[in-house]
């Protein structure tokens, strides 16, 4: 197994047609890294279309307005029920075109300067547990920094509170009422959300999947994919309740970026309105879309991967 140069190489000959012209798919003559990164760009495709409405209501529930009515509260179902009947099933994937827009890329980002930082600063060796929060971080921030202005159109298509007609009629709105800083609002908030549920992720995923692995060398390898995705589901969760308060800020200062400044501003305005609760507002649905959507994206990234002759 070739891990820096490209990975398997097939033999000389093989997947030759007449004329000696190779119908090899020309995806396993790419560049590991590029291999990487439409691995990573794949898999985010997969998760992001199958859990778009748990995106959506989070962010719905997120930004409900306090009750009247006492210590009332409105929960998942009855925000789901809601947009259902209001907005039809399909109201449920509303935010899907940036979702893909930024995921898309966004993931395969992730995935192939991950792959490259792993390359070039661990040779080969298993990350330790500091090594792989550090690995995740940086990943996740090159990303974030990358997919800001569509992380934005985003929040902002899945509220319900903007009506824009496309993505790019979004980015020219915002850029022109805004300026630059409106496509970058929440971008603090967004890394500290980010880089640590990343960092934290990477890090209780791979020391998991080191010790299940480690204990079980005749595994049977039709049980990987299981044992990836149990792993992913373990550390998603665990990285979720971590940095959920993140979130909530985050999708504030996108939102409403005239009234939620700075980080500061934004937690005391939450904190004001919806107490210490409020933090955690929407964390149900983004748990389990967070941890589902990372542990499916893991396992297809790492069967791709082995597909294509590379070690993750």
């Amino acid at each position: 197994m070739d891990i820096g140069g490209g990975g398997a190489r097939p033999r000389a000959g093989a997947g030759l047609g007449p004329g000696g012209r190779s119908f090899l798919p020309e995806v396993y003559l790419l560049h590991p890294v590029i291999k990487a990164f439409l691995c990573g760009s794949i898999s985010g495709t997969c998760s992001t279309l199958l859990f778009q409405p748990l995106d959506l209501l989070k962010t719905r529930l997120q930004t409900l307005r306090p009750s009247n009515q006492g210590s009332r509260r409105i929960g998942m179902l009855a925000v789901l029920l809601k947009v259902v009947r209001t907005e039809s099933l399909l109201g449920l994937w509303r935010g899907m075109s940036p979702s893909i827009v930024r995921c898309v890329p966004g993931v395969g980002i992730y995935f192939g300067t991950l792959y490259s930082s792993k390359q070039y600063f661990l040779r080969g060796h298993p990350p330790t547990a500091l090594e792989s929060v550090i690995l995740g971080m940086g990943s996740r921030s090159v990303a974030g920094i990358c997919m800001s202005p569509i992380t934005v159109i985003k929040t902002r298509y899945e509220s319900g509170k903007y009506g824009y007609e496309s993505i790019y009629a979004a980015l020219r709105s915002i850029y022109r009422s805004e300026g630059h800083r409106g496509l970058f609002s929440g971008l603090t908030a967004t890394l500290l959300r980010d880089a640590p549920f990343s960092g934290i992720y990477l890090m209780f995923y791979s020391q998991t999947k080191n010790i299940v692995l480690h204990g079980a060398d005749q595994l049977d390898a039709a049980f990987i994919p299981v044992v990836n995705f149990s792993c992913g589901v373990f550390a998603g969760i665990l990285a979720s309740l971590v940095t959920q308060p993140a979130d909530v800020i985050k999708t504030h200062m996108q939102l409403s970026p005239v009234k939620f400044q700075w980080i500061g501003q934004a937690v005391t305005l939450i904190f004001k309105n919806y107490g210490l609760r409020g933090f955690f507002q929407g964390g149900v649905p983004r748990a389990l879309r967070r941890t589902l959507m990372a542990a499916m994206a893991w396992a297809v990234y790492e069967e791709m991967m082995a597909k294509m002759g590379l070690k993750s």
